[in-house]
This record gives structure tokens, C-alpha cells and sequence, in this order.
């Protein structure tokens, strides 16, 4: 079988620790960057996947993750940023993979989208173009074959509007939106209580950054809603983990979280502790499926939460650099 037939049928960890050995002797192989990278970094072959090392999620800002296959670049997807910002760039070779991974993950945590309206309140990834989360939220939009899903502008009537359509057609009501704009709605207390609201995006520079619970709190307390989901995604990512209503992300049997020591990031904390996110993303297959990311979080029993972001992991050692 293809490996990037077997990444979709895991169904053991054992499953996952043999696939990811594999794709990651396949990135190893066929990825210049991260092999260079490899070479800097390992003393040994991996034998398990603690063993195996995680790229600084930087690199995408500044080198072309990709392997050296038949396949061509078929999108190019560039991160928000802010202005001035240099941004991620992540080249994409397989659509069908990225479709797949985004699909199955949505059905399992958040519902078939046929049997949904999909609101999308996103405005500063429109403005900027050439977002994965784009691309993703408009072939759920698409999926939904609701003439109510869609994009949104960020006007309270035009939402309300929309909203209260969406409530008479019967269908479960989705809104992704980003950080900012959902506090610009629940700062004008907009009714949405009957909805499923997943909050992605942060920020981005629009406005002061808050704690998710911070942010949740409000939301909750503006929009009327008993809980917020929130998406964790990014550019460098084909995979995707959902919130529940106790803040805790699920990922889908071909994405797995580690939890690396922040003044040791090549040793790993036990669950409860925090420390940085780094991430094991299978679908990843023709870039690089093993990221040391710049965010904080523990891991919880099965799943992880969110504890924030730190600024200074290069200077924590993790950042070797490629020649």
C-alpha cells in the first residue's frame, strides 16, 4: 500500500509509530531542507518517534519545505502574517491529501457539512489571498450546498441577516471566525446562541492578545453561546485539531502531539506539564510532517490544550541552521 494510502487507515498507535518512521525515512530521503537539518541534529536513526527530530516551524519563512518528487507544486499557500512580516510559505503537491485530511477531520469532530449552513467570517484572510484556511472553509462551503454558506463581511446586520435565514432552513449553523472579528461581534452583543461557532486566526495585530480562555469568556458571554471551538491550524499544516467545551483539542489518528522540554527542546515533558507544541502531521507527507511549533500547551489525558505562544525559541536552541 502507498504511504499516503496507509496515513489514512491508522487505527493503533502502533499503526502511527511504524507509518511515521517510515514517512519520516521517505522526508529524509526526498526533503533537502530537512535533511540537511537531520544531519545537523541526529546522533543515531530514530527508533521511535521521540528519537525522530522536529524542523523549526521558521523554516517555512525562509527555505522551500518540499521533497524532490514526480509531483509538481499545485497551490502555494502563504500564512496571514501582519504587515511587513515575512511570511510562511507552505508549496503544496498533493490537493487530494490536503482534501482528505481537512474533510475526514471535519466530519469526525464537527459534522457532515451536507447537512450544514457554513457562515465564514474571515476577513483579513481574504484580504491577504492564498490561505489554506481559505481554501479549506470554501470547499466546506461548497460541500454544505446551502445557498446560505458563504463569506462573510464584518457588518452586524449583514451577519444577523444571514444568521436568521440560516435558523428557518432547519440545518445545523456553523460560523468560522477569526479571533477578532467574533470580539467585534460580541462587543455589539449580536445574538448567535443558536449556532456552532469555531474561533481560528488570533489576532493578527488587529487587536490585544488574549488567553483563549480570556477570549472564550467573552465570546461566550457577547455572542450567547454555551461554549466556543476553536481551530488549530496553520499554513505549515495539512491537518487540523477541533476544541471541545473544555478547551481541549482532538486530532485525527494521523496527527500527534509532543510536548518538548522548553530549555532541553530534544527532551519531552510528561502529561500535565507545560512546555512547546511539537507536531506529528502525516498528511504532511511531501513536506515535512515533524514541526517544533512556537506555541505553549500540556497534554491531557487524550488530548492537548492550548497555554500560548512564547517569542524567544530561537534562542532556546532549537533553531540549528541549514547550510
Amino acid at each position: 500500500m502507498l504511504l499516503e494510502n496507509q496515513i489514512f487507515s491508522i487505527n493503533s498507535n502502533a499503526d502511527f509509530n511504524r507509518i511515521a518512521l517510515e514517512t519520516f525515512q521517505f522526508q529524509f530521503e526526498n526533503c533537502p531542507v530537512y535533511n540537511q537539518f537531520c544531519k545537523n541534529v541526529l546522533k543515531k536513526t530514530p527508533r521511535n518517534i521521540a528519537e525522530i527530530p522536529f524542523l523549526p516551524i521558521s523554516f517555512f519563512k525562509t527555505h522551500e519545505i518540499r521533497s524532490n518528487s514526480i509531483k509538481k507544486v499545485e497551490h502555494t499557500f502563504y500564512s496571514s502574517g501582519t504587515t511587513g512580516e515575512n511570511r510562511s510559505k507552505h508549496l503544496l503537491l498533493d490537493t487530494e491529501i490536503y482534501e482528505r485530511s481537512f474533510l475526514e477531520t471535519y466530519r469526525k469532530f464537527i459534522g457532515n457539512p451536507e447537512e450544514q449552513v457554513i457562515l465564514a467570517l474571515l476577513p483579513s484572510y481574504l484580504e491577504q489571498g492564498n490561505s489554506s484556511l481559505i481554501y479549506m472553509v470554501n470547499h466546506l462551503i461548497n460541500q454544505s450546498m446551502s445557498q446560505l454558506s458563504g463569506f462573510l463581511l464584518n457588518k452586524p446586520d449583514v451577519i444577523e441577516e444571514k444568521y436568521s435565514s440560516a435558523i428557518l432552513s432547519g440545518k445545523k449553523i456553523v460560523i468560522f471566525g477569526v479571533s477578532y472579528a467574533l470580539l467585534d461581534l460580541a462587543e455589539k452583543n449580536l445574538d448567535l446562541s443558536e449556532a456552532f461557532i469555531i474561533e481560528t486566526g488570533g489576532m493578527k495585530g488587529r487587536r490585544k492578545e488574549l488567553t483563549k480562555e480570556e477570549l472564550h469568556n467573552l465570546l461566550i458571554t457577547g455572542l450567547k453561546v454555551p461554549f466556543i471551538s476553536s481551530e488549530y491550524g496553520m499554513t505549515e499544516l495539512l491537518s487540523q485539531a477541533y476544541s471541545d467545551k473544555d478547551g481541549l483539542f482532538q486530532t485525527p489518528a494521523w496527527m500527534n502531539i509532543l510536548i518538548r522540554d522548553l530549555n532541553d527542546p530534544l527532551s519531552y515533558l510528561e502529561n500535565g506539564k507545560t512546555g512547546g507544541i511539537n507536531i506529528i502531521d502525516l498528511a504532511n507527507l511531501y513536506s515535512c510532517s515533524f514541526i517544533s511549533s512556537q506555541d505553549l500547551g500540556k497534554i491531557e489525558g487524550d488530548s492537548f490544550r492550548i497555554m500560548g505562544r512564547f517569542d524567544n525559541s530561537d534562542i532556546r536552541g532549537c533553531n540549528l541552521m541549514v547550510e
